[in-house]
């Protein structure tokens, strides 16, 4: 007997076994009920209802691209991280943008945050770094996240975003006026991903050669340069392609216009953190660039579009506890919950072997550990293999050495509340960020604030978030006060 061979264009069933039609269900005569038997039709609409996964609480809307960063300037004295240690020095990225509250579903023009995750595929493993579009945050302390999100995002019994629940929950953290006052202002609606910068947000630590640690700020700055929506060109463009961001670095890319940033870092001694003016681990200030100028480090650039948006952009796994040698955590709050928080969402979202996926697995290096088995566990690692540690079988062992210098710890555990600086106010930075603004800045912050406050039914709440704005800048809460009076009379 001959051997028979599929053709490479022969459609198969998933067990390998050809299909011989496509467009007709297998039915119990002309025109009866379908079978019971058709294994092709119930496997097809067995992987079709499963086609989806949960979608992420936070940051669900997203894009992405590949690409890489390239070292530019020598910052070997304040970190041993080796895809940093030489100048010229390659690699690959993945970068996913997105929006931060709204569903799946979402238009991507909205007055919202975004998301700027970036993981390097280096030799020493992956470095996530998992920032935003903005260098402040509206909380400082990971126990209100919920609570915070929970109040942006669709109301229970309305189904929708309500004001009362959005000015509600700020009403009661004064601390988030600096992040309001930053999204409520011009560059709270980005005109496209590639005319936006990205930050770190939080602070973390470099570590050198020496053992030295220095706490760090990252700042990509566009070399786009920066473009934003006033909200009623953001509201146009939504009606008109919810999908703009995404449509515009796809074609970006595929045209050869490939978008990059510039990275800088702010870098502050331990000595210095200790007794500076206020907290430097409060993720709702930011460092003055008089106390700590920008220093440059690279380039990143990206340069090819994911060929499966759901494999690459939606399977993607961002976890800011992926650190590499010469990189760790600081004390910040936020940082500390964020490190179990992101990966225990993606171990949720899409099983504990989630980092075997391709767009998360290592690319430079091999992951060896003792991880075995579990929900789609795609390698056994073979037969001789051990899963535990220590082994007398040549597994793989510790280094002894820590990735990044120790911290400092001191006094009894407890609920308690961020150690007070000199200088710690909520409002101060707000109103540093309103008086820097233009006159025509000031006039659509405002209104822009006054447009979503005005809709809050109860009085409270709206005398809460104009107290705000006043302890910032006499003239800013004046000006809100005024706006908000103003539409609500008419």
């Amino acid at each position: 007997m001959s051997k028979r061979v599929l053709s490479a264009r022969t459609l198969t069933t998933e067990s390998g076994a050809p299909v011989a039609d496509n467009q007709n269900s297998a039915s119990a005569g002309v025109g009866g009920p379908l079978l019971l038997q058709d294994q092709h039709l119930l496997e097809k609409l067995a992987r079709f209802n499963r086609e989806r996964i949960p979608e992420r609480v936070v940051h669900a809307r997203g894009s992405g691209a590949y690409g890489y960063f390239e070292v530019t300037d020598d910052v070997t004295g304040f970190t041993h991280a080796d895809f940093l240690s030489t100048v010229g020095r390659r690699t690959e990225v993945f970068l996913r943008f997105s929006t931060v509250a709204d569903s799946l579903g979402g238009a991507d023009a909205v007055r919202d945050p975004r998301g700027f995750a970036v993981k390097f595929y280096t030799e020493e493993g992956n470095y996530d770094l998992v920032g935003n579009n903005t260098p402040v945050f509206f909380i400082k302390d990971p126990i209100k996240f919920p609570d915070f999100i929970h109040s942006q995002k669709r109301d229970p019994f309305t189904g929708r975003q309500e004001p009362d629940n959005v000015w509600d929950f700020w009403a009661h953290a004064p601390e988030a006026t600096h992040q309001v006052t930053w999204l409520m202002g011009d560059r709270g609606i980005p005109a496209s991903y590639r005319h936006m910068n990205g930050y770190g947000s939080h602070t973390y630590q470099w570590t050198n050669a020496d053992g030295e640690g220095f706490f760090v700020k990252y700042h990509f700055k566009t070399n786009q340069g920066v473009r934003c929506l006033s909200s009623e060109q953001a509201a146009e463009i939504a009606g008109q392609d919810p999908n703009s961001h995404q449509t515009d670095l796809l074609q970006a890319i595929e045209r050869g216009v490939n978008p990059s940033w510039t990275l800088y870092v702010q870098i502050m001694s331990a000595a210095e953190a200790a007794e500076y003016r206020f907290n430097p681990f409060d993720l709702t200030k930011v460092w003055p660039h008089r106390d700590h100028p920008l220093r440059r480090v690279g380039r990143l650039v990206l340069d090819r579009n994911p060929d499966n948006v759901f494999a690459e952009v939606e399977q993607a796994a961002f976890s800011p506890n992926n650190f590499v040698p010469g990189i760790g955590p600081s004390p910040d709050k936020m940082l500390q919950g964020r490190l179990f928080a992101y990966a225990d969402a993606h171990r949720y979202r899409l099983g504990v072997n989630h980092t075997q996926l391709a767009v998360n697995a290592p690319r430079a290096t091999t992951a060896r550990n003792y991880g075995r088995d579990g929900l789609m566990a795609a390698s056994s690692q073979g037969r001789y293999a051990k899963n535990y540690e220590p082994n007398s079988y040549d597994g793989p062992v510790e280094t002894g050495r820590p990735l990044s210098a120790p911290l400092a710890v001191s006094g009894h555990t407890g609920t308690h509340a961020a150690p007070l600086h000199t200088k710690d106010d909520d409002f101060f930075q707000a109103g540093e960020l309103y008086r820097l603004m233009s006159e025509d800045e000031r006039s659509r912050l405002v209104a822009n604030i006054a447009g979503g406050l005005s809709q809050v039914s109860r009085d409270d709440v709206i005398e809460k978030n104009l107290a705000h704005f006043h302890a910032a800048d006499p003239e800013y809460g004046r000006r809100v006060e005024e706006a908000v009076r103003a539409l609500r009379e008419d």
